[in-house]
């Protein structure tokens, strides 16, 4: 479960300090009927708790690629830590071009991000969505690498081509259920992006 919060300010008159919580759950792949009635589960749930918040989204992402600092297969995080997400709506067609630069930008830069951990990378199941989340050692290390001033220039020219709407976010992990490490495992990035449906073989979880 991630959390971050802000302050909502409507006037002078009107500010109210609010909580934003992504709660993120990892499976085996499903099919299309397992996943409709893992929603309609998850949404009855979280009926229960309609007075407290509003459910702004939900859809399912499968992981396609990423990196490690230790070498390992997976990308772990646990409360405390760090989580930056980046998200980029595209149209269907450019999808999995889309999927392929922002990997890129990830491989070319990562052993370059200073206090960074891990780094994975998600396409969208429901909605032409990529998704990339890097895992900080801390806030100061995620704030360092987001204001370097040639961020822009570099990661540009992966994503000019593209109609793109991009959102950012940085989050704090707060809960995580079981030995409070979670492992990210996805699938072959070439396997995912060129067949472009489910297939049930099981890929490496990252490639190098």
């Amino acid at each position: 479960m991630f959390m971050k919060n802000f302050y909502l300010s409507v006037n002078d008159n009107f500010r109210c300090h609010c909580f934003m919580i992504i709660w993120y759950g990892a499976w085996q792949r499903r099919s299309s009927k397992e996943k409709e009635e893992l929603t309609s589960t998850l949404k009855s749930m979280l009926s229960n708790i309609s007075s407290m918040a509003v459910l702004i989204e939900h859809s399912f992402l499968e992981a396609y690629g990423g990196e490690s600092r230790d070498g390992s297969s997976t990308a772990k995080f646990s409360t405390g830590d760090i989580i930056s997400l980046n998200s980029a709506v595209t149209t269907t067609n450019d999808l999995n071009d889309l999927c392929y630069a922002v990997l890129a930008i990830l491989r070319s830069r990562f052993a370059k991000m200073e206090g960074i951990t891990a780094g994975l990378c998600f396409k969208g199941q429901s909605k032409p969505r990529v998704v990339c989340i890097h895992v900080w050692k801390s806030l100061h290390f995620c704030y360092s690498w987001i204001l370097n001033s040639d961020h822009r220039n570099w990661m540009m020219p992966y994503l000019e081509r593209f109609s793109i709407n991009m959102k950012y976010d940085i989050f704090r992990v707060v809960y995580v259920r079981g030995d409070n490490v979670v492992d990210l495992n996805c699938i072959s990035t070439h396997q995912m992006l060129e067949n472009g449906k489910e297939s049930s073989r099981q890929g490496q979880v990252m490639q190098n």
